[in-house]
């Protein structure tokens, strides 16, 4: 135990070097305009945490967005004239963008240039566009009460919190969907306000984020009607977004609802799975014109034949039962039933209290059965021998280890399952051996 708590204390420690000054200057960054952009190297530390080793670099300019209001941070690679070093991710230590690798330039004093993966970036973009039309939208849909209440902004996907009193139903989640490519269709310019007064900002109507502090001046980012507070990266119209689709609505709090969606590449993906599924099934049901139908006789059928089934089991059970009477031994005065048969749980069960029913008295049934490769121990004893001694749960809990298995009961009446269908003879003549009847 206290090389478990060892081990875990070393994962969790975190060595945070010094930073090594490389030269001074203040960080730009550039990446509203640009994704790629000539740089140097300021200053770097080492990272040392769960037994893996990270630099974080500080850049005198840089493109790449560091993670901030839900969206996640740029990748990407710094490249000199001597070498190319991978951006793993950006987050942001007291405002400034600071950028994480695994390995540390070896040339940390020359030009570079630093480049933004442009596709994760345009899928951000996109979906961080989005998360802002959503947010219109349920307005609309659901009313004014709404407010933002979290999101989460990835190359693969969104999430959107928002405060609302119950479930958003399948229709509203629709005509949510429907209203935003409605607005991605139009294709709105993206209208950009950046170090506006924020008294200006309040003035356009934008939204600011509930409980978010805000300086003096803010970036202010516009799609038609929707305004709000944001300093994410955006597509330059929502066209660029291509078309969202809603995969999932639920609860994460108290009055707190969160949608998530996908948009561009990701929704095509999803209709070619869909699409490809839908083709699955109707060859399945050898390409019948109208696929609910053929599904709803399917089922319909299969209904049928499950009820002629059980009606069928009943009656081999009726006459298992029978036999099972005509063959039970008696020994010192009790009915011995005893026999393995090829049934399942179910049909043991109630020939057990079939059994009962016509034998109130001095009755001992014990019932191996196989379903499915799975042996089975049913163990059913009559009242007035439960009240002399014998329980059905203790001789089943011990007999079950004949068949590698377990399992319990009440004292009349009580089953196990095991892994070992070969070990069931044993096990029954285990139960009869135990009773000492």
């Amino acid at each position: 135990m206290q090389k478990q708590k060892e081990r875990a204390r070393n994962a969790a420690a975190v060595e945070t070097g010094d930073w090594i000054t490389i030269k001074e200057g203040d960080t730009h960054f550039v990446g509203y305009d640009f994704t790629e952009y000539e740089t140097s190297i300021l200053r770097y530390r080492q990272i040392k945490q769960k037994n893996q080793t990270l630099y974080q670099i500080v850049l005198s300019d840089t493109p790449f967005y560091a993670e901030s209001g839900g969206q996640v941070g740029d990748t990407g690679v710094i490249v000199s004239e001597f070498e190319t070093i991978e951006i793993i991710d950006t987050k942001k230590e007291n405002n400034l963008p600071i950028h994480i690798t695994k390995k540390l330039p070896e040339h940390l004093d020359v030009p570079m240039m630093a480049c933004v993966d442009t596709e994760k970036r345009a899928a951000c973009a996109a979906n961080h566009s989005c998360t802002h039309l959503l947010d219109e939208a349920l307005r609309q849909v659901l009313g004014t009460h709404v407010e933002q209440k979290g999101s989460l902004v990835t190359p693969e996907s969104l999430r959107f919190d928002f405060s609302h009193f119950q479930k958003v139903t399948d229709e509203q989640l629709r005509e949510v969907e429907h209203l935003v490519n409605a607005k991605i269709r139009e294709n709105i310019p993206l209208t950009e306000y950046r170090n506006l007064p924020i008294e200006k900002a309040k003035e356009l109507g934008a939204i600011a984020l509930f409980g978010e502090k805000y300086g003096d001046e803010v970036r202010v980012v516009q799609f038609g009607n929707s305004i709000e507070f944001c300093g994410g990266t955006h597509v330059s119209a929502t066209g660029k977004i291509g078309m969202v689709r809603i995969i999932s609505e639920s609860s994460v709090a108290a009055g707190v609802r969160r949608i998530e969606a996908i948009t561009g590449a990701k929704v095509e993906e999803l209709m070619d799975t869909v699409q490809d599924t839908l083709n699955d099934l109707k060859a399945l049901f050898n390409n019948a014109p109208d696929l609910k139908v053929a599904i709803r006789k399917y089922i319909d059928e299969n209904a049928g034949l499950k009820k002629q089934v059980e009606e069928f089991m009943k009656e081999k059970g009726a006459a298992l039962k029978a036999r099972l009477v005509e063959n039970a031994k008696e020994i010192n005065g009790v009915k011995v039933v005893k026999a393995i048969i090829p049934m399942s749980a179910d049909v043991v069960k109630d020939i057990a209290f079939q059994l009962k029913g016509e034998i109130p008295a001095n009755l001992f049934v014990v019932i191996g059965s196989v379903d499915n490769n799975k042996p089975m121990l049913t163990v059913m004893i009559s009242e007035d021998l439960v009240k002399a001694g014998q329980n059905a749960g203790k001789l089943v809990r011990e007999a079950a280890k004949l068949i590698q298995g377990g399992g319990g009961g009440q004292p009349h009446f009580a089953t196990a399952g095991g892994k070992n269908p070969d070990g069931l003879n044993a096990a029954v003549d285990k139960v009869i051996e135990l009773a000492a009847l």
